[in-house]
């Protein structure tokens, strides 16, 4: 096994583990929503506080790597996500402890995606960068799949705070792995094994950003906001929605939590093969016709999915499903098209400003989404609501900005650097 391959496989398997306490929390709402008397909004506003977190430290991490390295960054950041989120469920005690553990442990959690991604797409070369960037993006999805499928049975069965810990105490495995077992290539060692020197120009003088100037990245990070506005609003409410879905079915408390959570967590994972496959589609199509594709494909369903609480399970599964498939998949191909067009020296700052910009949303939309629950279904806990519709219409509406921006990339000249020329 090729060593770039070998970083690839520990680097997916610490992001499945350091990632299980992402949604660890909207796996046992009910019974926090029980204890601490939380509304729709307050859901909202705790699902907003841990998007902040990821917000607040992600670009200062992404220009931090660049200076003292990826795999130092990752390190540390692992180990903190384990402390705080383990410290969650002994700490809080009302919404403010709640909001306040939640936003610590996004700020932990924000500073792996990134700088791994930076660790990953140095070891590859552009026409496979891809699969390796959808394979680490596929573990982060499974990631969150992960805490809901853990969290929410033991939950039903021993308690939040048992559930919470079964995802956060294993964080710190992925903390040693990091440690003994990923190692990031040299600066001065960055070509790539068996591929052509690194495209920095294509004919007519267009280069690498910061050189070659802002606009393919601008444009792409203008795509992943509306990528982002729907997904971590999605995945987040996904929970509360299946166990509202749940009740709205006839099971009792403790069914609707167990089963609503195993099913989000099948409708999340229902991404994992989705954003590795069309990572590597995309290194073959293009990234741009990749993005076209899986953002329509996922929008288009998010202006009916909402409609169809209290009707049919099944059907809701089912749309789920297609949407769980398709919001992610695209998600890498905006990471891969950036490190296309950005120098390797600049290739963390870059990433993190994207991700600040694209994560910023993730706040936004969650309390949106909140705010017009509570606007349609009165001040209640979001599981036993029934209109959905209007809040999941909006993250449709939001997401159209991606497949649009894309059709906009194809017009710029700095996109031929993509995928080596594959727009």
């Amino acid at each position: 096994m090729q060593k770039k391959t070998r970083i690839l496989l520990w680097m997916v398997i610490a992001m499945i583990i350091s990632y299980l306490p992402w949604y660890n929390f909207s796996a046992v709402l009910k019974y926090i929503s029980k204890e601490f008397h939380l509304t729709a909004s307050d859901t909202g506003m705790i699902i907003a506080a841990f998007q902040t977190g990821y917000v607040i430290v992600v670009i200062f991490t992404g220009w931090l790597a660049d200076r003292i390295g990826t795999k130092r960054v990752v390190l540390y950041a692992t180990l903190f996500t384990g402390i705080f989120s383990t410290a969650f469920v002994f700490v809080v005690h009302d919404l403010t402890t709640v909001m306040i553990m939640r936003l610590l442990t996004g700020c932990a959690a924000g500073a792996i995606y990134v700088p791994g991604m930076a660790l990953i797409s140095n070891w590859f070369a552009p026409h496979e960068r891809g699969g390796a960037l959808g394979a680490y993006t596929a573990a982060l999805t499974v990631a969150s799949a992960g805490g809901y499928f853990v969290a929410a049975p033991i939950a039903a069965s021993a308690g939040w705070r048992t559930g919470m810990l079964w995802t956060s105490v294993p964080v710190f495995i992925a903390f040693f792995i990091v440690w003994f077992l990923v190692d990031e290539k040299p600066t001065e060692k960055l070509q790539f094994d068996g591929a052509p020197a690194i495209k920095t120009s294509i004919p007519g003088g267009v280069r690498q950003c910061p050189e070659g100037g802002y606009a393919g990245p601008a444009i792409i990070t203008a795509g992943y906001m509306g990528h982002m506005w729907e997904l971590y609003a999605f995945w987040g409410w996904l929970g509360p929605f299946m166990v509202a879905n749940a009740t709205a079915a006839g099971m009792a408390a403790s069914a609707a939590v167990k089963w609503g959570g195993l099913l989000a967590a099948c409708i999340t994972l229902a991404g994992a093969p989705a954003v590795w496959l069309m990572g590597m589609l995309a290194d073959k199509i293009g990234r741009t016709k990749a993005i076209i594709i899986s953002a329509t494909c996922s929008l288009v369903a998010e202006f009916f999915i909402g409609s169809l609480v209290g009707k049919s399970l099944t059907a809701v599964v089912l749309v789920g499903i297609w949407i769980g498939f398709w919001v992610i998949s695209d998600s890498a191909i905006y990471k891969a098209g950036l490190t296309d067009m950005v120098t390797p020296q600049k290739r963390s700052t870059l990433l993190g400003i994207q991700s600040a910009i694209g994560y910023s949303m993730t706040i936004i939309a969650p309390i949106v989404f909140g705010k017009i629950l509570q606007a349609y279904n009165g001040p209640i806990d979001p599981t036993e609501m029934r209109v959905w519709a209007p809040a999941f219409i909006a993250l449709g509406i939001g997401a159209i900005v991606a497949p649009v921006a894309a059709f906009i990339l194809r017009k710029v000249p700095q996109a031929k650097l993509m995928a080596d020329g594959k727009m």
